[in-house]
């Protein structure tokens, strides 16, 4: 019982970080119909963009806490600023194009990104330093770091705050519009232009955040980092249902959980012959039953396409 409630931690707290990620892919997916193969070497260049700060700043005097918030601040400007260049250089010119176009050119972008980020930092894994108390909290058998704790509590207000701004200010409110119709929602005023380029600006920060927190929990950064966490973020909007926020949320939550879970009874379950390091197979197969019994994702809705 006390492994089980260990990956349940454990898994949280990567479903966390995968469904900082998976917001990204799922807001551009719903506005513009989008999967944008990049989004996930904008986490790895926050989790640089950090490296490269606390680096800097390491014999500054300065508490970890402060490193760690000026760290955030950079490499959430970097990412926006990044992000937002990419969507205008790269897909605005192709929004009206066949979709395999603007797929083909996210994948190159992916992999621009990456041999960018190899030559800016060179390919060698990056030492993260700690800059929380390394002390566990003990829950009785199970612990959980404060580097996790924050992780959690950040996730949680992130999401928090996207939710209101969602649902509740005039941005929020263009963001659906658009997502319903950017033809007609131009005609009331809305810019979709802007919407779709403040999407991408958000969902940058959001990866920026996962970057850092990626980075801290696990202590290394390196340039071909963002690949899997991106694939997975992907598979976690999917296994949701791509374009739906909260299933954005959820689907990352539950594989995180599943592939934690399955990554401590791996061993165990199929003698020995497999250990922990092929837990990637536990994303895979829950993407293949999700889709299998219900394609559109778990909170997904069947929808007409946009005329």
């Amino acid at each position: 019982m006390e492994i089980f409630i260990q990956q349940c931690i454990n898994g949280l707290v990567l479903g966390s970080m995968y469904a900082l990620v998976a917001l990204g892919y799922t807001m551009v997916y719903g506005i513009i119909n989008l999967i944008n193969f990049a989004h996930g070497e904008i986490l790895m260049v926050g989790a640089l963009c950090s490296w490269t700060v606390v680096t800097m700043l390491a014999g500054s005097g300065l508490p970890g806490w402060m490193l760690m918030l000026i760290a955030l601040s950079f490499a959430a400007v970097v990412c926006a600023a990044l992000n937002f260049s990419i969507e205008k250089i790269a897909y605005r010119p192709l929004r009206n194009a066949p979709r395999l176009a603007p797929l083909i050119t996210a994948m190159g972008m992916s992999l621009l990104l990456q041999t960018m980020a190899m030559v800016i930092w060179k390919p060698n894994p990056k030492p993260f330093p700690p800059l929380l108390p390394q002390e566990p909290f003990n829950l009785g058998g199970p612990v959980i770091s404060v580097t996790q704790v924050v992780i959690l509590a950040t996730t949680a207000i992130l999401l928090g705050l996207l939710m209101y701004l969602v649902n509740y200010t005039k941005l929020g409110r263009a963001m659906r519009a658009t997502a319903e119709n950017p033809k007609v929602a131009s005609l009331m005023g809305v810019k979709p232009d802007r919407v779709i380029s403040a999407t991408f600006v958000i969902g940058a920060v959001l990866a920026a955040v996962a970057g850092l927190m990626w980075a801290a929990n696990y202590g290394t950064a390196q340039h071909s980092m963002g690949f899997l966490p991106g694939l997975k973020a992907f598979i976690a909007a999917v296994m949701g249902g791509i374009g739906n926020l909260a299933g954005a949320v959820v689907g990352g939550i539950l594989l995180g959980l599943i592939e934690a879970i399955g990554a401590g009874y791996l061993g165990e379950l199929t003698g020995g012959i497999l250990g922990s390091h092929y837990a990637d197979i536990f994303a895979f197969v829950a993407l293949v039953l999700v889709l299998t019994l219900r394609p559109s994702g778990l909170l997904g809705e069947r929808v007409a396409d946009r005329a």
